[in-house]
């Protein structure tokens, strides 16, 4: 296996991701464009249409932005936690914090024998991490700083602003189908056909409108989604530039991949933010196809390319889950 730094792995991630963000970009624009013109027969309708999307989106995201940690740590039931209740959970987080050249950030406890964690915050001045008693009892000290540095790299790496941002977009994309879908359903498509100057352009345009309007949604999640991973392989990337320690990591991920504690207090809504996906593939709730997180497995085979080590195989990735 070739060796690569983590500065190449950074440098990948960060171009994957923006890449994706504006093939987003793309789709919301190539949906607006179809639209306004199959209502306007103008392509300047396609302008305010998308604008008048973009806004209602960015309306809905403001909330979550300046108040969706307070609403994730509630919801989570985690208690906040200083140097005298834990010690050694706030020794390791001002250390990466450090490393991260972050300010400290406020720290909190999930009751919860499962072992995961999450960083939420608009911005590393604003930012909270979370991690479950069951991530103490479980990991040893190298171990807990990969899961750290990897959500202070959420922290530095303006994750939480960037996945809002891509958020809007898409909720702009199914706000703008929707709209669409039901004007077509009540007779505005007729209606539309019908104005003078329509002509045979504006009819071929209005079908592709249609289709396009079932499609862009579903595109436009599984690339949200893609975003999310690729900023999981981020953050794993830069936890190993703050603690230029991989081994670390990787144990910690298959300790958790391997553990079959169930954390009760994770849901939909939150999963994406944990260090791995909370959520069980034996649970009820599981879907491997909308999954927010990249399989374990390749997690720790990207990690052993830093250090040019034989990736591993599903067997293999057990053996060092069992490793101390």
């Amino acid at each position: 296996m070739a060796t690569q730094s983590f500065y190449d792995q950074i440098g990948s991630n960060k171009r994957q991701s923006f890449l994706l963000a504006a093939l987003v970009v793309v789709v919301l624009g190539a949906l607006g464009y179809v639209i306004g013109f199959a209502i306007s027969g103008s392509p300047g309708g396609a302008v305010v249409v998308t604008v008048l999307a973009i806004g209602l989106g960015a309306l809905s995201g403001v909330a979550t932005y300046f108040g969706g940690d307070k609403l994730v740590l509630t919801a989570s039931q985690a208690r906040p936690v200083d140097e005298a209740s834990a010690p050694q959970l706030m020794n390791v987080v001002r250390e990466m914090a450090i490393a991260a050249n972050v300010p400290m950030p406020a720290v909190y406890i999930i009751d919860d024998s499962a072992p995961n964690a999450f960083a939420t915050g608009r911005d590393p001045q604003h930012a909270s991490i979370a991690v479950t008693t069951g991530l103490l009892d479980k990991l040893d000290r190298e171990e807990l700083q990969g899961v750290l540095g990897h959500e202070l790299s959420h922290v530095r790496n303006f994750d939480i602003r960037f996945t809002l941002v891509v958020a809007v977009m898409v909720g702009a994309i199914a706000i703008l189908a929707d709209f669409f879908l039901r004007f077509t359903f009540w007779g505005g498509g007729r209606r539309s056909s019908s104005r003078e100057g329509g002509g045979g352009a504006q009819a071929i345009i209005f079908v592709i409108a249609i289709i396009l309007a079932i499609l862009a949604p579903i595109i436009a999640r599984f690339i949200q989604l893609a975003v999310s991973r690729q900023r999981e392989y981020l953050a794993d990337a830069t936890s190993v530039e703050l603690t230029r320690n991989p081994h670390g990591l990787e144990r910690a991920l298959a300790k958790i991949s391997g553990d079959q504690e169930v954390l009760e207090v994770a849901n939909r809504g939150t999963q994406h933010m944990y260090f791995t996906n909370p959520i069980k593939k034996f649970e009820e709730r599981s879907s491997g196809l909308m999954s927010t997180h990249p399989p374990i497995l390749d997690r720790i085979n990207r990690l052993r390319q830093l250090t040019g080590e034989a990736p591993l195989g599903a067997a293999d990735a057990a053996t060092l889950a069992g490793l101390d």
